[in-house]
């Protein structure tokens, strides 16, 4: 009789802790939209994360607030700020507060960054009285004698 009590106890219990748990898997469940989302590896995919977005549809801005982190492998590009504005009708990215982008391991560093997306250009500004940083790597000709 003892060993079935036993059964029986656990088998309640694992009962009683799925129906504490199902509800939080529901709820998540319906809080998360199904909306078609474009793949991670989708080349035209710009990813930004930050502690905070948001989406005016709008004006078309979409802004990301702290610990900004972008990634555009379409551009191969790398971006970090404490503030970046996407303006899509100008297909224009502003990066702000101590800005850095790294491209092809090409970089550059100032307090807002304008990337300007058909052109294919940045715009770097520094803080006042300081200047702005880019770093190039610069391939070797084929002219070049090797020491």
């Amino acid at each position: 009789m003892m060993p079935s009590a036993r059964f029986r106890s656990s088998q309640i219990l694992l009962h009683l802790g799925l129906a504490l748990i199902m509800p939080i898997a529901i709820s998540s469940a319906i809080a998360t939209p199904t909306v078609s989302q474009p793949a991670a590896t989708d080349s035209r995919a710009l990813r930004v994360r930050a502690d905070i977005q948001e989406a005016d549809s709008t004006t078309g801005i979409v802004t990301a607030r702290g610990n900004v982190r972008i990634n555009y492998p379409a551009r191969n590009m790398q971006a970090s700020a404490a503030q970046a504005q996407y303006f899509s009708r100008e297909r224009r990215i502003v990066l702000s507060g101590n800005a850095y982008v790294v491209q092809e391991g090409n970089s550059i560093r100032g307090e807002t960054i304008t990337y300007l997306i058909d052109e294919g250009r940045f715009i770097a500004l520094p803080e006042q009285n300081q200047q702005v940083e880019s770093i190039y790597l610069v391939p070797e000709s084929n002219n070049a004698s090797t020491p």
